[in-house]
């Protein structure tokens, strides 16, 4: 037998018949390489997901309906390129020139070109009916209904400003015939037409929308931006392909962007652009953050894997291998055990992609029809990376082990090495400063980078904590090993004297749980951190008595309604927007989003607390900004000077900074003039309107006069201070569901490393659990002793994990807050430390089980 292995493994062989042989290993060793496959599994499955997300945000799209008949679509860009590769999207739509559409119409091979313009709809009913509730509603220019293009069903176009057409599904829907007269809410405010038409869709219908069409002058009216368009669909004259016409007209027109076939939907719907840049931000930006890990622990379960096989590799040396046999036998292990679990792995991969997209849509960030796109290349990129990970853990483990002479190979065989690898401790400890150096000199002092800096340095400290693991796990042991388990019973000794020999073993198990322990850690208090400062500025920032809130923002009419009621002293209506700011860098310059509201300085300080440092806002008008402390510090900003700001649709201002406050958190990090981010907004509408009472009011006097102004908005609320919700975060209403999800999938991930290292460590000790028993130990101290270590590991991984988040949660408090205190939910924490005992403990005692259930006559003669 052992000629056989040396004419396949010790002589120069070819390939295939290594593979042969590295099969047969396999087979004969199942229980040994279940831990490897496992990892790798979940490894694959992890980066399919990410790169079906990603796959999908690229290519994917949804096709067009009122622009189906169009065979080219011009809208304006809709995004801010950072870079070749990265880009922001901008929260409004970015609308065009009117006179584009006439230079469009130019183009030779252009039959016609008609702008658009999209009305927000708050609701429409009749009499005696309530607001229609289905499809969103949106108000367009007659002549646009050519693009569909929709042809009238029933009656006439719309040739008066109180004129409409309804698309003959929502005449249905809300029971409409022509010559009805319905009333139509925009902006809050009520208007009453008369139906004179039905149109019939295009094609299956309307399945995203409802339309009603105006008379095109109205329509430019109720738009609010009556010299500008939001699209430009183009019909093509006869014989001219959708390509080349687009190749024209973007050649003669650069300042659009030209879309054909699914590419005319982005531009229809707005959602599915920011969906699709989303999507592929986030699924590129946790990929990375995954392969990393992946990699890391991969390279670590096939480590460990292989370290449980050091007998056989040093007999293998003794009888005569050569280093390179050695290494050509477990590459060809490793490459058939990652074949195997990457290409298993990308079925729950997929699965797992579907799940997350479930969330994007649960969460809002993602409309429900947004197509999901199954591509070959993210399994092909698992495959690739998983083989990798393995071929170059199984070299580093193999290297170590050929460069030993056989009889030191046989020696270490039976003990633990006596100290790590010199590279790998050096990594180490040069990575503990420099994640000291990012959180206090990046965390305390970035603005809106502060979440995305402490990420990235919890990351340098676990990647720390891979390398150094064991060390700080020793120390521990020697500072607590007593206490947790004292040597007075059988179980503790022979736990205190297991862990102090198989420290690096322990070390294995314990880093990953480490890991996860930071991870969990910091986004944990970190979102605590965030919710319970914004809440703060808020309660103490707010000093209005009522707020005026409607579903789709209020028209300027309800404001000026308002100031005219009984017993009101101040009105401060608030806008809402997102805005890009662009400032110097050390490589150039640097571009970051920031939350923004627009408000009117009169009588402001009575309804709003900004918490001014410096300057004032009482010359809030024109081209003006103030800026929160953590803004004004990331963008270098002072008081009297100038910044870069694109407003929502992109505009470009240089404002001069007027101020400088506190109140970020709650109320946005950028102020504008109330005006001017109404008029750079999609639907030209303020958020809340803020209500001081004069002196005298009581609060039910004010509530019913408010009451009474607004009467005739129907859409509006009146309502407490808790109407007034904090600033929205730049990524919207549903970020903090994406980030649980991602953190969700990482930690899960994490956990399935952890269960599987503590298994494969437990298991591969059969032999040392048979001669415990044959010398007189009992099943139950045997268990006892692993108790123990399920003790020692459990703290070690809460302790080396806590204090790794440490640094990274006090820059993130002082940069929001000032406070060097994160805020600590208990049950999120009680939550981390009872899921790191869970799964240590749960580990641990089934293995251990399963590891015993042998007589141990029988273990003692089986393998490693």
């Amino acid at each position: 037998m052992i000629r056989r292995v040396g004419r396949l493994v010790l002589v120069g062989v070819p390939l295939p018949r290594d593979l042969s042989l590295a099969w047969r290993t396999v087979r004969g060793r199942r229980g040994g390489f279940v831990g490897s496959f496992v990892a790798l599994l979940a490894g694959s499955a992890l980066i399919t997901a990410c790169g079906t997300l990603l796959m999908s945000g690229l290519g994917a799209g949804v096709a067009p309906e009122r622009y189906s008949g169009a065979a080219v679509v011009l809208g304006a860009p809709q995004s801010f390129r950072l870079d070749e590769t990265s880009e922001i999207r901008y929260r409004e739509r970015v609308t065009l020139p009117a006179g584009t559409v006439t230079a469009v119409a130019a183009v030779p091979g252009v039959a016609s070109a008609i702008g658009d313009v999209d009305v927000a709809i708050d609701g429409l009913d009749v009499p005696g009916d309530a607001v229609d509730g289905g499809l969103e509603l949106l108000g367009h220019g007659w002549s646009a209904a050519a693009l569909g293009p929709f042809r009238i069903g029933q009656g006439r176009v719309p040739a008066g400003p109180d004129e409409v057409v309804l698309d003959a599904a929502l005449a249905d829907r809300v029971g409409v015939a022509p010559d009805a007269t319905v009333r139509i809410v925009s902006g809050s405010v009520p208007s009453s037409y008369r139906v004179v038409g039905l149109a019939e869709p295009p094609g299956d219908g309307l399945r995203r929308q409802s339309a009603v069409f105006f008379t095109d002058d109205r329509a430019r009216e109720l738009s609010g931006h009556p010299h500008r368009v939001d699209a430009v669909g183009v019909l093509a004259a006869p014989g001219v392909t959708p390509e080349a016409l687009a190749a024209r007209i973007g050649a003669a027109v650069p300042e659009a962007v030209v879309h054909t076939g699914t590419g005319r939907g982005d531009v229809e719907f707005l959602d599915v652009g920011d969906a699709r840049t989303l999507v592929v931000e986030t699924a590129a930006s946790f990929g990375g953050t995954m392969v990393l890990i992946v990699m890391f622990v991969v390279g670590s379960t096939l480590g460990l894997s292989l370290r449980q096989r050091r007998r056989e590799l040093a007999l293998l040396r003794a009888i005569g291998a050569t280093p390179r046999q050695i290494r050509r036998m477990v590459g060809a292990e490793m490459t058939l055990v990652a074949l195997a679990g990457a290409l298993v792995g990308t079925v729950p991969g997929i699965a797992l992609a579907f799940a997350m997209r479930a969330v994007f849509v649960g969460a809002g960030a993602m409309p429900p029809d947004f197509p999901m796109r199954v591509h070959p290349a993210p399994t092909l990129a698992a495959l690739l990376l998983c083989l990798v990970g393995a071929r170059l853990s199984g070299w580093l483990v193999a290297r170590r082990a050929t460069r030993l002479s056989p009889v030191q190979a046989l020696g270490e065989a039976e003990v633990e090495p006596p100290r790590l690898g010199r590279l790998r401790v050096l990594v180490g400890v040069l990575l503990v400063p420099l994640g000291l150096l990012l959180t206090v000199g990046d965390v305390a002092s970035a603005g809106d980078s502060v979440p995305d800096t402490a990420a990235s340095a919890v990351l340098v400290f676990v990647a720390a904590l891979g390398c150094l693991g064991p060390l700080p796990l020793r120390g521990l042991l020697r500072v607590f090993g007593r206490l947790l388990n004292p040597p007075t019973s059988a179980g503790g000794y022979l736990a205190g004297a297991a862990a102090r020999a198989g420290w690096r073993r322990l070390g294995a198990a314990t880093t990953p749980l480490a890991m996860g322990v930071a991870l969990a850690a910091v986004q944990v208090c970190g979102a605590a951190t965030s919710i319970a400062g914004a809440q703060r500025q808020v309660d103490g920032g707010l000093r209005a008595d009522r707020v005026l809130t409607a579903s789709s923002g209020m028209a300027p009419q309800v404001v000026d309604a308002v100031r005219g009621a009984a017993g009101v002293a101040v009105v401060t209506p608030v806008a809402r927007t997102q805005v890009l700011v662009t400032f110097p860098a050390e490589d150039g310059v640097n571009t970051r989003v920031y939350a923004a509201q627009g408000v009117t300085p009169d009588g402001l300080a009575r309804t709003m607390d900004l918490a001014v440092l410096r300057g004032d806002l009482t010359g809030l008008r024109g081209e003006t900004v103030a800026l929160s402390r953590v803004a004004a510090r990331t963008t270098r900003a002072e008081v009297g000077g100038t910044v870069e700001l694109r407003l929502g649709d992109g505009t470009v201002l240089r404002p001069r900074v007027l101020a400088v406050y506190e109140n970020g958190l709650g109320f946005g990090d950028v102020t504008l003039p109330n005006d001017l981010v109404v008029a750079h907004t999609t639907s030209r509408v303020d958020t809340a309107v803020l209500v001081r009472a004069a002196d005298g009011t009581g609060a039910a006097a004010l509530a019913e006069a408010l009451r009474d102004a607004v009467r005739p908005y129907p859409t509006v609320r009146v309502g407490g201070r808790d109407a007034f919700a904090t600033a929205p975060g730049v990524a919207g209403a549903g970020d903090w569901a994406l980030d649980l999800m991602f953190q969700a999938v990482l930690l899960g991930y994490l956990a399935i490393t952890v269960v599987n290292t503590l298994v494969m460590a437990t298991t591969a000790r059969v032999r040392e659990f048979a001669i415990l028993r044959l010398v007189g130990a009992g099943a139950g101290q045997v268990r006892a002793m692993m108790n123990g270590e399920a003790r020692i590991v459990i703290v070690a991984a809460l302790t080396l994990g806590l204090l790794a988040a440490v640094a990274p949660l006090v820059g993130f408090s002082l940069a929001l807050t000032r406070s060097p205190v994160p805020g600590i939910p208990v049950g999120g924490l009680a939550a981390i430390v009872a899921l790191t005992t869970m799964l240590s403990w749960g580990a641990l005692t089934t293995a251990t089980r399963i590891t015993m259930r042998l007589p141990p006559v029988e273990a003692i003669g089986g393998r490693e």
